[in-house]
């Protein structure tokens, strides 16, 4: 099944996407996240679902606005695609190569759940960046709580999927990351999510004997094809990854966690590493970034202006007298 969160006639709903766009609305659920929460897991959210198509249709999809399809409890975003890092380490740190260690253990950092957008929605550019990018992910939801999980225990973990694209400030992040904190405000003005959540045994039929999913990834800017990959290329499955998010704390419905960026232009800033300039140039009020994921569907958004910048002081430098 494919989930939507919306608005219609400035009312929040959520709905069951048939294919022909008519959406079945869920009576009393306005929140895709909190149902996520009472219905406990995939077999729970089926039913609700299968009774949504028992009762009268909605507007058809094209009558609403799309909102993300969760609002997250969380977002933990992952590093899995070696290409990604090779390009990317070349473009923002300066460096090439894949760190030994990366091949250790699925690493993610947290990035900001209140900074969520829509399928189609504006983006707006970070405050004193010039240097815009965009991340082609896919992106796991949580449908059940648990901690230290197996790999195999997460499978049921895991509600469904939704497609990611993780804005980057690559000026910002550059700079930011020479403190060794990892990415922070280079990260933290937008992520889209969208445009549904698609349940994760509708994508079944795509997975292969190691446990990935192959789903063909594509990335364009202004209609201009930038990038494909495939999601199987990823070096550890969602269910490893999840079971890594669940060590030692826990995963809660809504939780969203990312694949981190694909390769072979995923990314701009994998491109600039590689051709060793900024070609195609950085992200610019105007430019529509379309990202779409075979079996899950499409993100179109489209940069805008953001808000000025509010200069802060730097660091005072201490004398560092005791008392």
């Amino acid at each position: 099944m494919r989930f939507a969160s919306y608005e219609h006639q400035h009312r929040p709903g959520v709905a069951v996407l048939e294919e022909d766009g008519t959406l079945f609305p869920l009576p009393g659920v306005s929140s895709l996240t909190a149902l996520l929460g009472e219905t406990g897991g995939l077999p729970g959210l089926l039913d609700a679902g299968a009774s949504a198509l028992d009762a009268l249709p909605g507007p058809h999809v094209s009558q609403v606005r799309l909102l993300p399809p969760v609002q997250p409890t969380a977002v933990r975003d992952f590093v899995t695609f070696e290409e990604h890092v090779e390009g990317v380490r070349r473009s923002v740190e300066g460096t090439g190569g894949v760190p030994e260690q990366w091949y250790a253990a699925p690493t993610f950092y947290f990035t900001n759940p209140h900074a969520i957008y829509g399928p189609f929605d504006g983006i707006p550019v970070p405050p004193g960046s010039a240097v815009l990018d965009f991340e082609l992910e896919v992106a796991a939801v949580i449908g059940r709580e648990g901690r230290d999980l197996s790999p195999a225990q997460a499978r049921d973990h895991i509600v469904g999927y939704t497609v990611f694209n993780d804005w980057s400030a690559r000026d910002l992040q550059s700079a930011e990351m020479k403190v060794g904190l990892g990415p922070c405000k280079g990260k933290d003005t937008a992520t889209t999510l969208g445009p549904y959540l698609v349940t994760a045994d509708e994508l079944e039929p795509y997975r292969d004997a190691e446990g990935f999913l192959r789903l063909a990834l594509r990335a364009e800017i202004n209609g201009e094809s930038v990038g494909d990959d495939l999601l199987s290329h990823m070096s550890w499955t969602f269910e490893e990854m999840t079971a890594y998010a669940s060590r030692g704390t826990l995963v809660r419905p809504g939780d969203v966690l990312g694949s981190g960026t694909c390769g072979n232009g995923g990314c701009l800033a994998e491109l600039w590493g590689v051709r060793g300039e900024q070609t195609p140039p950085p992200l610019k009020p105007g430019d529509t970034v379309t990202l779409t994921v075979e079996g899950i569907g499409t993100l179109t958004n489209t940069v805008v202006p953001g808000a000025e910048l509010v200069p802060l002081p730097a660091g005072r430098r201490r004398d560092r007298q005791r008392p």
